[in-house]
């Protein structure tokens, strides 16, 4: 009979990491005031390997605008667009400010 491994990349031995209560309603408020200004429409919560990601999305069906984790190592949070990290504090209010300032603009004709 054929044994079965888990294929893990965090430690099986280290417990698993995730938002707070207040760091979910920290989140979601954000989430919210992006939806009410049309910019987002979905997200999503994730675990891989040792972090928590929270991910925002414009469409369904597309790779996210934005994403944060939180790391176990350390407790740091870490602001991603794409490829390209944005922001990495020690605080989730301090990695979420560079989303509220980060605006759109719209060509008004």
């Amino acid at each position: 009979m054929a044994k079965l491994h888990r294929i893990d990349s965090g430690n099986p031995h280290s417990a698993p990491t995730f938002f707070s209560r207040r760091e979910l309603q920290q989140l979601l408020d954000l989430y919210s005031r992006g939806v009410a200004r049309g910019e987002w429409r979905d997200y999503a919560i994730d675990q891989r390997g040792n972090s928590a990601v929270f991910s925002i999305f414009r469409h369904t069906h597309e790779h996210p605008l934005f994403s944060i984790a939180k790391r176990a190592d350390g407790g740091e949070y870490v602001v991603h667009s794409g490829p390209q990290r944005l922001a990495r504090a020690s605080s989730l209010p301090d990695a979420l400010s560079v989303l509220k300032k980060r605006r759109t603009l719209h060509v008004v004709k």
